[in-house]
């Protein structure tokens, strides 16, 4: 988990003001008081910070100060604290690159409102970075790379669940993107200025787990010699993004269950329960309908968290995205590699669809770059992919393999039976596209979506009068 990191510039130190109290109160954050300004520019440099505070007293002139943070992070928000205020100084900082001046003396009343509306500000343009990137190119959605009709529809999931509060689940094959999912969810929400806070279930000891989630008290076991805040805590406002739910205990499914209900947490060893507003996206690669129906997996958190399902499809069946990532990963990775972007060889690309991709994109991305890395020239070919994906191929690509073209034949079926039921339903309806859909009991933003896939237009089925 990211937690906000704020910076303090005080020649005090920490018997100076009490930042680290009063920031505490935002939320999980982690704060790092420095006296010399020389230090603190070194640790600006070397590590990313959402923010920092700075107290007027340092260095001679705050200008000079500001300058110098500005030239180390031009990104970083800087609160500037006068213990003399007054309007000329204020200017001074503001123009020098400050982004809030304030009264040392008002600390307790302004810093908390400061801190917290420029770390939201942080969060957002971090958000619409992500939404900027993702628009650059018209295949690409949130940091996803496909233009399939199976990932277009993943997209339009996406787009209308953001905009509600309810639980997702994401499903699919290891290596599919189910944290790309969460995060767009996330980036597109009215939450995403608050915390997004990963958590793999199937990484954590289940000694540990507990703990983690639903953090403990000073003393609530062995070991536990201070008070700690839960990973479900630190999500409070923001998005819990539970990887691999399918890995959580019973018993914890069950502690889960509870908070998410009642929308309240208890730590390990406590008496009283906090409240957490927190939305929840799981996801597991596991079959966990078939966990469900042999009892593995409480049925009850199954139908909490299951009220949006997305499933996410495996690359075997993504068609001409392959081609697609393929390239866009050669051209990463010759960049990150300082060579001349010559890409795949034909043979290379057709080698590459025809495989079964078992490990999904993530295996993709691996075999290209380990192409390219080999490789003796600008363009790799076939001898430079992995021997086991080359043969692996070959096999699939012989005549007498039945499954060779079985997707590619079936969306051919599902495109032509689509058409055909579109035509009919419109034209029945005479182009009105609300009763057309209430009959085919389907939303109507989803049947606008199979018409302009189709090229059909609505008022082509519409009556004209002579």
């Amino acid at each position: 988990m990211q937690q906000p990191r704020i910076i303090v510039v005080d020649p005090a130190g920490p018997d100076g003001l009490p930042y680290p109290r009063l920031l505490a109160r935002l939320q999980p954050l982690e704060v790092r008081v420095e006296r010399s300004l020389d230090k603190a520019l070194d640790t600006i440099g070397r590590d990313a910070w959402d923010l920092a505070v700075l107290a007027a007293r340092t260095g001679p002139r705050p200008e000079t100060v500001l300058a110098s943070l500005r030239q180390a992070d031009p990104q970083l928000p800087v609160v500037v604290f006068d213990p003399r205020p007054d309007v000329t100084t204020a200017r001074i900082c503001l123009q020098a690159g400050a982004t809030d001046y304030l009264d040392l003396a008002r600390a307790e009343d302004d810093l908390e409102d400061s801190a917290e509306r420029l770390l939201s500000g942080s969060r957002r343009r971090a958000a619409e970075e992500v939404l900027r990137r993702a628009v650059e190119r018209p295949y690409s959605y949130a940091g996803f790379l496909g233009e399939s009709p199976t990932m277009r529809e993943v997209y339009s999931i996406i787009e209308r669940v953001a905009a509600s509060s309810v639980d997702v689940l994401v499903t699919g094959e290891t290596g599919t993107g189910k944290e790309l999912v969460a995060r767009a969810i996330h980036a597109a929400s009215r939450r995403e200025a608050g915390p997004f806070v990963p958590v793999d279930c199937g990484a954590i000891p289940d000694a540990l787990m507990e703990s983690e989630l639903f953090g403990h008290e000073r003393g609530a076991f062995t070991g536990a010699d201070a008070r700690r805040m839960g990973l479900i805590e630190f999500a409070d406002g923001g998005t819990l993004f539970l990887d691999e739910v399918g890995e959580l205990p019973l018993p914890l499914q069950a502690k889960l269950l509870r908070v998410l209900q009642e929308r309240r947490v208890r730590r390990v060893g406590a008496r009283q329960e906090n409240p957490v507003d927190v939305r929840v996206v799981a996801a597991t690669s596991r079959p966990i309908d078939a966990m469900v129906a042999a009892g593995d997996f409480r049925r009850d958190l199954f139908y909490r968290i299951n009220v949006v399902r997305i499933d996410l499809p495996p690359l075997r069946v993504r068609g001409d995205d392959i081609g697609l990532l393929a390239e866009h990963f050669a051209n990463k990775a010759a960049q990150e590699m300082g060579r001349p972007a010559g890409g795949l060889s034909t043979d290379v690309y057709q080698v590459l669809k025809n495989y079964h991709w078992p490990g999904n994109v993530r295996e993709l991305q691996n075999v290209v770059r380990r192409a390219l890395a080999m490789s003796r020239s600008p363009t790799a070919g076939i001898d430079d992919l992995p021997d086991e994906v080359v043969t692996a191929a070959g096999r699939a690509a012989e005549p007498e393999a039945e499954a060779v073209g079985f997707f590619a034949r079936r969306a051919e079926h599902v495109a032509r039976f689509e058409r055909e039921f579109l035509t009919d339903l419109l034209t029945r309806h005479l182009g009105d596209v609300s009763a057309a859909a209430r009959e085919a009991r389907i939303p109507r933003g989803t049947l606008y979506r199979l018409m302009k896939n189709h090229s059909l237009d609505a008022a082509g089925f519409r009556i004209r009068e002579a």
